[in-house]
């Protein structure tokens, strides 16, 4: 059974920055594409970055030259660095993959809490 483990989320002011990580089990990680989402109360959960098995990423217009998205292979772990943070990225922030989100079950997610 694959678990998704978040951590590294915090309270912050405005312009400062954060660095998620996401440990994986379960699964051959080095395979699987991977993202990060966010959700928001009465929001819909989103993908703000993905990162592909070989390393190709993107990345949703409102964070795109913010933040970075990576991967360990060696460590099965998954990694959001966030700089420049605004109020908006305000959320929870989950670690899933694309292609196998609804089969996967999601984690407890970590807050993230931008002050302004």
């Amino acid at each position: 059974q694959v678990q998704l483990v978040e951590s590294g989320g915090g309270l912050v002011q405005a312009g400062g920055s954060l660095r998620l990580s996401c440990t994986v089990s379960g699964t051959i990680f080095s395979s699987v594409a991977m993202g990060w989402y966010r959700q928001t109360p009465g929001k819909q959960r989103e993908l703000v970055a993905s990162i592909t098995s070989v390393g190709t990423t993107t990345y949703a217009d409102s964070v795109k030259g913010r933040f970075t998205i990576s991967r360990d292979n060696a460590k099965e772990t998954l990694t959001l660095q966030m700089n420049n943070l605004k109020p908006e990225d305000t959320a929870v922030y989950y670690c899933n993959s694309p292609l196998r989100r609804y089969l996967w079950a999601w984690g407890q997610g970590t807050q993230v809490t931008v002050s302004s």
